[in-house]
């Protein structure tokens, strides 16, 4: 069986301990290789190796910068179908998502900030004849980058790519649910010749190596994209440290449909909004909100559709969605099914697990599920389920939509259909989220920034603010 090693200033390397933890595909519900169960030895190897890197990292110009980390992403790109697999096999999400989103999205992340690095501009200001004022800005250090496993290369590479781009080294840690595609990125830096100890990459449980490197003396930076809990555990060790914090937390997104929406795209983009990756996306509009007057024709033909969305093996092209990520998650998931009947809920459709044969007959499937009945304020609509599990609410004014909408302790996302501009801008305005999609849903733009508000995180990713987040500013004032 396969064992994954860390990478550490530039090897792969088995575990200070010796210890492993066993890795799951989730399609068939079997272990299929063996992840570090590392521990703070691990974390002091790598920052060790980090620090002595950035000495000449943070110095190296920003076109050698560029010019390795285009390798990289020019070397995904050629092994896409590889990391493709690999992600599947550790996610349980459909391949061809993974080949068509997940994996292009994560080659994208690394040549755009290879690409920026060598356009971030510094800003001066003139006092006239008096003097004038510039902003140096500066690598920071050694970064601590912690991802989720609901999309790990792809959200693993948007913290990794500005801040190696910007001159830090970094110490990584993938989810120890999802860490293959993980341990073929360090294979690629090895080729495509990134200096030893810019990138450490070390796996294991967040409770060892995501606390280890949170209470790193030597690691002033964290970003974090997790759920809300791990990322209040990280604010109350960091905080009382002065750590520059990135925190990219949960969702429970609204999506609103107006009468006058272009009906057909309300309701194809509402599928995919609510079950792409089986749901566990951090965006997935997985609370639906619809005008009374359209509310039971927009039932129907969204129940229709998701009635008919093929749930099976991710191997296989025509399926839509795949496996549940972990046998854990999979039975958190099932709850909330049952917390919704409780709570007065009626499932329209879905809500039950899939059975397969053969050697998938042990895998974590469950028919998606769109639930209709319930209070706006019951637990099913305020509680993260990060799963294949939607609720539908009528509504009657524009008003009574976004008190809906804005009801939870979340702001990450939100999807608005109509055809009246001017509605779309009251409502971009109003609801308290970080994204406004309107008639359309996940279309990114790199350039822009990336985050939520209230308990959604703190920060924002993604473009310029990216490479802001992390570097240090140093005013520099001249007089004439």
């Amino acid at each position: 069986m396969k064992k994954i090693a860390n990478y550490i200033n530039g090897e792969l390397l088995e575990p200070v301990s010796g210890q492993y933890l066993d890795n799951f595909n989730p399609a068939k519900g079997e272990v299929y290789s063996l992840i570090p169960d590392s521990d703070e030895n691990d974390i002091n190897l790598a920052t060790k190796a980090a620090k002595a890197a950035f000495k000449s990292w943070s110095v190296t110009p920003k076109d050698e910068r560029s010019k390795i980390m285009s390798k990289i992403a020019q070397l995904i790109e050629e092994r896409l179908e590889e990391f493709a697999l690999a992600e599947s096999m550790d996610n349980g999400k459909p391949v061809w998502l993974a080949t068509e989103v997940d994996i292009p999205r994560a080659a994208k992340n690394v040549a755009f900030f290879a690409s920026a690095i060598k356009h971030y501009a510094s800003e001066s200001h003139s006092m006239e004849d008096t003097a004038i004022n510039y902003t140096l800005r500066a690598p920071i250090g050694v970064c601590g980058c912690i991802s989720p496993w609901n999309l790990p290369l792809y959200l693993f590479t948007w913290k990794i790519a500005p801040a190696i781009a910007a001159g830090n080294t970094v110490i990584a840690k993938p989810s120890e649910v999802t860490p293959m595609t993980a341990y073929l990125l360090s294979e690629v830096c090895i080729e495509a010749g990134l200096p030893k100890g810019v990138l450490n990459i070390v796996h294991g449980l967040g409770a060892k190596v995501g606390a280890a490197i949170t209470a790193h003396t030597d690691i002033p930076v964290i970003s974090f994209t997790g759920g809300t809990a791990t990322g209040q555990a990280i604010a109350k060790v960091a905080a009382p440290m002065f750590k520059k914090l990135s925190l990219e937390l949960g969702g429970k997104n609204p999506n609103l449909v107006f009468a006058d929406a272009d009906f057909d795209l309300a309701v194809e983009t509402s599928v995919r909004a609510s079950f792409s990756n089986q749901g566990q996306i951090c965006l997935c509009g997985s609370r639906i909100f619809v005008e009374r007057s359209i509310y039971d024709k927009f039932k129907m033909a969204f129940v229709e559709k998701v009635s008919n969305l093929k749930v099976g093996d991710p191997n296989q092209d025509e399926n839509n969605m795949g496996a549940i990520v972990s046998k854990d998650h999979f039975e958190k998931v099932k709850s909330y099914i049952a917390l919704a009947k409780e709570e007065g809920g009626t499932v329209l459709t879905g809500g039950v697990e899939v059975k397969l044969d053969g050697e998938l007959s042990n895998g974590w499937y469950l028919r998606p599920t769109v639930i209709e009945g319930l209070d706006y304020k019951c637990r099913t609509n305020q509680e993260e389920i990060f799963g294949p599990v939607v609720t539908i609410t009528p509504f009657d004014t524009e008003e009574e939509a976004l008190m809906m909408a804005n009801s939870t302790k979340y702001g990450l996302a939100s999807t608005v259909f109509t055809s009246d501009l001017k509605r779309a801008h009251r409502i971009a305005r109003d609801i308290h989220a970080g994204i406004c999609w309107i008639n359309t849903w996940l279309l990114r733009d790199l350039r822009t920034p990336f985050g939520g508000v209230k308990q959604s995180g703190v920060g924002r990713e993604g473009g310029f603010e990216a490479l802001d987040f992390f570097t240090e500013p140093k005013n520099v004032c001249i007089a004439y």
